[in-house]
């Protein structure tokens, strides 16, 4: 008698790659979005410090990046270990749930069994050991069946970030850690972030997932049946001579929508999701502030230096600055100042208005200013 396959031997891990993450521009652009990019003085892009957390859990061959066409040549410069076949290139961006359906759909194909888990590849994680421990945890669950996400206990009333309200324990599934899922909560105002705090039992969403492939496509056919067709038809056909002419055919029209949309709220809601809930250190580098938070965390100093320090000086000054020019950075009794200098563009804002810059993106985008992009 062949001896069951252990759960883990059946987890591929799926990197999504994509987004520009207009938030910190200047320095993450279009053809230098930010995942890969060093934005933590490691001397690691965020994907790099991605593939790096993965490998005690699984082998290359178990790892898929899902990413833009443009931006191949560089992921398979900075993960020379990914195989060729794991490379997943998207004909254009079409958002979480096409990406990660996608990965779904080809790994059914390759293995009818195979667990899937999705890590964003713009996060900071620190606590290996605590993260494989999830990360078991979580497979060990998606292996009965369920849809796993794992939750990050916050450390403030963030309102940058969702929320996952926590239910009853599930001992059937875990000894610990494992909750069902009742809601997934939009970011919510300062008011109500601080509620859930006092209130307890909620955990930041991390977006990510953890499914059999199977069961998760599924799960998205229940809202979504003509974009999980359309996967299953172009994974279908992924290494066939016409392939390429099935996406060209098919991508386009795929619709645009998130894996929060079409899987773990519509499943939370019926009651399909549980959430693993997690004990390491967690970030979403999302815009200058949180760089900033990052680069000080442990240090006596209240300005975060992104570059060469030799081109910042500063006297009783606070924030952060990011040098990519040759110019010399001064900085005298400003608080909480983002400066980010390159080439081409000096960027001057507020770490409280950090998320705003955003806003500066979508007007450069009408005004004509895609060339900066």
């Amino acid at each position: 008698m062949t001896a069951e396959r252990d759960p883990i031997d059946r987890l591929t891990c799926v990197i999504p790659a994509g987004g520009v993450g207009s938030r910190l521009w200047p320095l993450s652009r279009a053809k230098a979005p930010k995942f890969l990019l060093d934005l933590t003085g490691s001397g690691s892009s965020l994907l790099s410090s991605t593939w790096q957390r993965l490998e005690p859990l699984v082998d290359p061959e178990r790892i898929m990046v899902v990413t833009g066409q443009a931006h191949a040549p560089l992921v398979r410069a900075q993960l020379p270990d990914l195989p060729e076949h794991n490379l997943i290139t998207e004909p254009s961006p079409k958002d979480s749930s096409a990406a990660i359906g996608l990965a779904a759909a080809l790994l059914e194909i390759r293995d009818p069994d195979a667990i899937i888990a999705s890590f964003a590849a713009d996060h900071v994680i620190r606590g290996s050991v605590l993260f494989e421990r999830a990360v078991r945890t979580a497979v060990a669950a998606a292996d009965e069946g369920s849809i796993v996400t794992i939750g990050i206990h916050p450390t403030f009333p963030s309102t940058g970030f969702g929320y996952i309200k926590g239910g009853g324990a599930r001992t059937d599934l875990a000894p610990f850690d494992v909750y069902d899922v009742d809601e997934f909560v939009e970011k919510p105002d300062q008011e109500t972030a601080e509620r859930y705090i006092a209130e307890g039992g909620y955990l930041w969403n991390a977006g990510m997932f953890i499914a059999r492939a199977t069961v998760l496509l599924e799960a998205m056919a229940k809202s979504e049946p003509q974009l999980v067709a359309d996967l299953r038809e172009i994974a279908a056909s992924w290494n066939s001579s016409d392939g390429a002419q099935k996406r060209e055919e098919l991508w386009p029209h795929l619709k645009k929508v998130a894996i929060d949309y079409t899987v773990a709220e519509p499943e939370a809601a019926a009651g399909n999701m549980v959430c693993v809930s997690a004990h390491f250190d967690w970030d979403d580098v999302g815009d200058f502030a949180s760089v900033a938070k990052l680069l000080t965390r442990g240090r006596q100093s209240d300005l975060a230096v992104l570059g060469d320090s030799a081109q910042v000086l500063s006297h009783k000054s606070s924030g952060i600055v990011v040098s990519e020019s040759d110019r010399l950075v001064a900085l005298v009794g400003v608080d909480d100042i983002v400066v980010v200098d390159t080439s081409d563009v000096l960027l001057v804002t507020t770490k409280q208005h950090a998320q705003d810059v955003k806003q500066l993106v979508d007007r450069m985008k009408l005004s004509g200013g895609g060339h900066l992009l």
